[in-house]
């Protein structure tokens, strides 16, 4: 391996001459001072046909309809959205996918309707490295039902196994709750493995897909996965704020009842009754009003990856993560930097982390050198790369200034 700078730009260059996806870049909007944005993982970037859909629907739907345009698209759009979600990212029917809430309500929601539709169970399984909000919200369920939770560790930058769940799962166990993707090492979970351990047991299985949704392919009907959530900000370019989505099977309707009842997961919204009666199928997740505006932006990027297919998404993002694996193995291993993510493309989502004690600061240089990865606790300095708006110029860019400032002495 070369730990020459240039050369690692020059084959970035005819990396990215050669990539069939590159035109697509375009279609974002691009940051005046950013050399490298290495954090699509948590924000990705907007579209540029995001401002005129946010400037049309002022103008249009809301400042031309007004009230009319709730009867006209507005009270559908959660499905109606979600069905999109399903078909161009998760590998599931319609009629089983919602958008409407954060992803922590919808987790919360989704738990408790999975626990009490089994009362019998008591146990709730998880993992201790999952992101904070998932074990947040099954700690408080746990507390609500009087219920117990057994908890897996782990190995060190890795993620759940097949045999850790095995071991776990008895037939106590109401309900399995782990993330696809892990969001420290990027390492993926076997869920058609894991899904088929817990159903033998009894047990259902949540998925949380922050960080798959919009990198890796996903096959949820398939696979026979009951219950998801996940985040739209991340690959799937929502904007802050934007609205998560929940995915529950359709062999699960009438079995259960989540616990937020709002007037718009009702069956009839507008009856105006007395008792809360639960809309038939997925609707009956909605709690509230719909985000509307929130689900505007997320459309252009769902528009984008339908137009180019997961598959493609896939391949570019296993190109991305294996060329930052190269470089890391040459301009970054010298100073003792550590690969914390799978090298098996097979298994390593759509980032790739790195471990060293000065990370911390270093991210803090980098943001002010324009390089913007983000960092998380201890010492992991992750690269989350969007495969349609990251270059691999951006890749040998970035991490040639984190060999740049890891050369300096350091106090």
């Amino acid at each position: 391996m070369t730990h020459d700078v240039a050369g690692w730009a020059a084959r970035a260059a005819e990396l990215d001459a050669a990539d069939p996806l590159a035109p697509y870049r375009d279609a974002f909007i691009s940051s005046d001072g950013v050399v490298a944005y290495l954090d699509g993982n948590s924000l990705g970037r907007p579209l540029r046909a995001t401002r005129d859909r946010l400037s049309g629907f002022v103008d249009g739907p809301w400042g031309d309809r007004l009230i009319r345009a709730w009867d006209e698209e507005w009270m559908a759009a959660p499905t109606e959205l979600g069905d999109t979600v399903a078909r161009v990212c998760l590998g599931a029917a319609p009629g089983q996918t919602v958008v409407a809430d954060s992803t922590t309500v919808l987790l919360y929601k989704l738990v408790r309707a999975a626990v009490d539709a089994q009362p019998a169970r008591i146990e709730i399984v998880v993992d201790t490295d999952n992101f904070p909000t998932d074990r947040f919200v099954v700690e408080g369920v746990a507390a609500e039902r009087g219920l117990e939770l057994s908890w897996i560790t782990p190995e060190p930058h890795a993620t759940v196994t097949p045999d850790q769940v095995r071991a776990a799962v008895s037939d106590r166990t109401a309900l399995v709750l782990l993330s696809h993707v892990a969001y420290r090492s990027g390492q993926i979970a076997d869920l058609p493995a894991i899904t088929e351990i817990a159903h033998d047991a009894g047990a259902l299985v949540l998925w949380d897909l922050c960080h798959s949704v919009g990198s890796v392919e996903l096959a949820l009907d398939e696979h026979r996965v009951d219950l998801a959530v996940g985040c739209t900000y991340k690959y799937l370019n929502g904007g802050p704020g934007a609205p998560a989505f929940a995915y529950l099977a359709g062999r699960h309707h009438d079995r259960v009842r989540q616990p937020i009842q709002g007037w718009m997961g009702a069956a009839d919204v507008f009856a105006m009754a007395e008792r809360y009666q639960p809309a038939a199928g997925v609707r009956q997740l909605i709690s509230g009003t719909p985000p509307i505006v929130g689900m505007l932006p997320m459309r252009d990027m769902l528009a984008l990856i339908d137009e180019v297919g997961m598959s493609a998404v896939r391949r570019k993002s296993v190109a991305l993560t294996a060329f930052a694996v190269e470089i890391a193995d040459a301009l970054l291993a010298p100073y003792d930097v550590r690969l914390a993510s799978p090298r098996d493309p097979s298994v390593r989502g759509s980032h790739v982390t790195l471990d060293h004690p000065d990370l911390r600061q270093v991210t803090a240089e980098l943001w002010e050198r324009g390089v913007i990865p983000d960092f998380r606790p201890p010492h992991g300095l992750r690269i989350g790369l969007s495969p349609l708006s990251t270059s691999f110029a951006e890749v040998a860019a970035g991490l040639s200034v984190v060999a740049e400032l890891l050369s300096r002495p350091r106090a």
